[in-house]
């Protein structure tokens, strides 16, 4: 039976489409995904992301414990509230999981990490722990909402009350603790907005003054869309164990300017030292078709894939991440139902802040 969140009755009573994603019944839809979809681009639009995992870490060796865990650098982490996205990694390079870290004081961090990869996550770092002085809680407890678009911090600043001000003042990727709540300027969306997590009982009566001020509920088909536009990455499809940040698009949450021995450095040094040989692009589909994951991608120096592909809303037409070789340049089509459809490179993103970026069309 599937996990839900505290706000599954709210999308049953809504008609949602329910799915199973990652063994949690979550919302595909309201209805049409395409109108949810451009809700968030032009307005506001929200996402029950209750089924994230949000891990607490605790202790004196916190930051020492992050600094070997994480491949970015955690003393980047200096202000509290302020957030740093990074790939925790296996000893070869392999991604385990992408997740968002946030720095609260000295002695404590909180992480959310992907819902599908919630076990193995939490066993990778406990596993690690024995030789440091840290805890690690998970706070199945809160709920999650993001609420995404131009006019969503607007709209959700309303229900912090007197925190709401400061709320509005947050930079991007920085977070601040409003009462029991945790407001976070971050998303997965490529608009502004929040991530805001909460009480799970506090949860449906969040949700709902929302709805009254007419942001829109959306379900994970437009989050697919969205995010795609935006070139984010989605653990599973476009890098999982079998490949290394650097083969992802990801190598700028990589540090390794400085001399931390965190897991999998090695490896990577060795795989930049020897060329990448293979990098994350986007395509734009030439011809009429839809782009999907595992399609073929055909160019002259070799064969690649296409990790993640749909129909994009915003630019009306097919839109995909697909990994190639790393010198691959020039002619490109895609493999579908037999045919060699033509396409070419761009650079992600293909659409963020309500626009479609320069270069796509």
């Amino acid at each position: 039976m599937a996990n839900t969140t505290p706000l599954h009755a709210a999308h049953v009573a809504a008609g949602a489409r329910m799915v199973n994603f990652g063994g949690w019944d979550m919302p595909i839809n309201y209805g049409s995904q395409i109108e949810e979809h451009h809700a968030v681009r032009k307005a506001a639009g929200m996402f029950d992301v209750s089924h994230m995992t949000i891990v607490d870490l605790e202790g004196t060796d916190a930051r020492t414990f992050l600094s070997r865990l994480l491949a970015n650098d955690v003393a980047k982490l200096q202000v509290p509230g302020k957030a740093l996205y990074s790939c925790m990694l296996q000893e070869d390079g392999g991604v385990i999981d992408d997740l968002i870290t946030y720095f609260l004081h000295e002695s404590h961090f909180r992480l959310v990490v992907n819902a599908s990869t919630r076990e193995k996550d939490l066993a990778w770092i406990a596993a690690r722990t024995a030789d440091f002085d840290v805890s690690v809680t998970e706070r199945p407890e809160l709920a999650m909402i993001a609420v995404q678009g131009p006019e969503a911090r607007a709209h959700a600043a309303h229900l912090l009350g007197e925190d709401g001000d400061a709320a509005l003042q947050l930079k991007p990727f920085t977070a601040l603790s409003a009462g029991d709540w945790f407001v976070a300027r971050t998303g997965y969306t490529g608009e502004d907005g929040f991530e805001i997590a909460l009480p799970a009982d506090q949860a449906e009566a969040a949700w709902a003054a929302l709805v009254a001020a007419d942001v829109r509920p959306c379900g994970l088909g437009a989050r697919d869309t969205l995010r795609l536009e935006a070139g984010m990455n989605l653990y599973g499809q476009d890098m999982d164990e079998t490949v290394t940040p650097l083969e992802s698009g990801l190598a700028w949450t990589v540090t390794l300017s400085d001399d931390r021995a965190f897991i999998g450095r090695e490896a990577l040094e060795a795989q930049k030292a020897a060329g990448v040989p293979r990098r994350l692009t986007g395509l734009v589909l030439e011809d009429r078709g839809v782009l999907r994951h595992g399609q073929a991608v055909v160019t002259p120096a070799g064969a690649g894939e296409v990790t993640s592909g749909s129909w994009s809303p915003t630019l009306q037409k097919a839109i995909a991440l697909a990994r190639v070789p790393a010198d691959a340049k020039g002619s490109v089509t895609v493999e579908i139902r037999g045919k060699e459809l033509a396409a070419r490179f761009v650079k992600p993103p293909f659409a963020r802040n309500g626009e479609i970026c320069d270069g796509i069309l």
